[in-house]
């Protein structure tokens, strides 16, 4: 029987999908930047889900390892994008 958490899990891969075509076929760096940045958030949520599955919480160190590194690569585009250097 299909629980709540399978259900969670495949709409987040759909919506993962959905997001790997705006990365792919953004037609702004900003767009293409936002679709990575609601990717990593997706990976955190599937992350989660398969921690609660399986009962391992190493996997949550995946995902705040991937959500931090998300946010450095934003905020290095950001400054990127507005004309400075990274380390001004």
């Amino acid at each position: 029987m299909i629980s709540y958490l399978d259900i969670m899990l495949y709409v987040q891969i759909a919506l993962s999908g959905i997001c790997m075509y705006r990365i792919i076929r953004g037609p702004t760096i900003p767009d293409r930047m936002v679709g990575i940045d609601i990717f990593g958030i997706l990976v955190v949520g599937i992350c989660a889900i398969i921690a609660i599955e399986t009962e391992k919480s190493y996997i949550l160190d995946i995902g705040i390892a991937w959500i931090i590194l998300s946010f450095i690569g934003t905020l290095t585009l950001a400054k990127y994008l507005s004309g400075k250097k990274i380390n001004e």
